[in-house]
């Protein structure tokens, strides 16, 4: 593993009055700015918006932004990144913005992958600041279930049409002081997990409750999942790695940046190690 891991740097309706206006909505061009940046200079990381949907009235186009690193010695490496499904967890896109920037400044890190970057899958949840979408629905509960969300929908084509090797989802749990990660698919992902926690304690501590959001967990590590989060579907011939990373969303931000990020690297650097034996195998 020659790849260096770099560290940080009862409801009822409201009138709006004078007094109780209406709430500001979040702009998802201001979080992504950095990451617009970024690729505007880079001669590997691209944005390439995709899936325009409408939520009362209003135009919506999912994010998203692929990173091709340098060629490696085989078939390009997909790994495709969630972040913010829940759209007041937004510090997913913000570590996936840190990333781009770790690997701007040593693409090595990225030699052989397409990472095809989601920082927003819920943009009206995010302007709003909530968790829901602004139909009401919680996204990460609607994948492979016939869903008619727009979202859903789109990313579920782009799950379909990219095969990705992996797939990693970011979350932030204001229910947990520690880091924690769920698996499933390939039995490759326990793997990927246990050193991307490890190196993630640099900043944050890790969760080893033995019950972490609702589940049976092992130093951190939970296999069981809520039926329709973002995932892969089901009964493919040969399934991806699929990971989620949960911070602390207690925690000081820059700390669940930089965990997010360094967690990242690490996969990407254990997973070629890991392809690397099984071929010599």
């Amino acid at each position: 593993m020659s790849s260096q891991i770099l560290p940080a740097q009862t409801s009822h309706v409201v009138i709006p009055t004078a007094a109780n206006p209406v709430p500001a909505r979040r702009a998802v061009d201001r979080l992504l700015a950095q990451l617009d940046q970024i690729a505007e200079n880079s001669e590997y990381l691209f944005k390439k918006p995709f899936g325009r949907f409408e939520s009362n009235g209003q135009a919506h186009a999912l994010p998203r932004y692929v990173f091709l690193g340098p060629k490696g010695g085989g078939d390009m490496i997909r790994i495709g990144i969630f972040a913010t499904i829940h759209g007041d967890e937004p510090e997913g896109a913000l570590a996936l913005t840190r990333l781009a920037a770790v690997l701007e400044k040593n693409p090595e890190l990225a030699k052989g992958y397409g990472l095809f970057f989601y920082p927003v899958c819920n943009p009206t949840g995010f302007e709003d600041n909530t968790r829901h979408s602004r139909r009401g629905l919680d996204l990460n509960r609607q994948f492979w279930k016939d869903s008619t969300e727009p979202e859903v929908r789109l990313l579920e084509t782009e799950i379909w049409t990219h095969a990705f090797d992996g797939i990693i989802n970011l979350h932030a749990d204001n229910t947990s002081d520690g880091l924690y990660g769920y698996v499933a698919g390939s039995v490759l992902s326990e793997h990927l997990l246990e050193p991307a926690l490890r190196e993630a304690e640099q900043f944050l501590p890790r969760n080893r409750g033995e019950r972490i959001d609702g589940f049976d967990a092992q130093n951190g590590i939970i296999t069981q999942s809520y039926p329709g989060v973002l995932r892969a579907p089901g009964k493919l011939q040969r399934p991806p790695f699929e990971l989620t990373l949960e911070t602390p969303q207690g925690a000081p931000l820059h700390r669940q940046v930089e965990a997010f990020s360094v967690a990242l690297q690490t996969i990407l650097v254990e997973y070629r190690y890991l392809i690397a034996i099984a071929q010599n195998i």
